[in-house]
């Protein structure tokens, strides 16, 4: 149970939040593959928040090179 706990899934609106730019942007990014998503019974996208933050730490780095 503790492993579900872990696993926070988050919305096309959240991800887009983080990194500021526009929610299709983000489904763009997950149909070619740069970040992974998890579809719902309803056939939305949810994204797993430690990958979303990976991305971001990852594009982060790359920024100060």
């Amino acid at each position: 149970m503790a492993d579900e706990d872990n696993e926070r899934l988050m919305t096309p609106s959240e991800v887009a939040a983080v990194f500021r730019v526009d929610p299709k942007t983000v489904t763009r990014w997950a149909k070619v593959g740069k970040l992974s998503s998890i579809r719902t019974l309803g056939g939305h996208r949810r994204f797993r928040a430690d990958e979303v933050q990976a991305l971001l730490a990852s594009m982060s780095e790359a920024r100060h090179v």
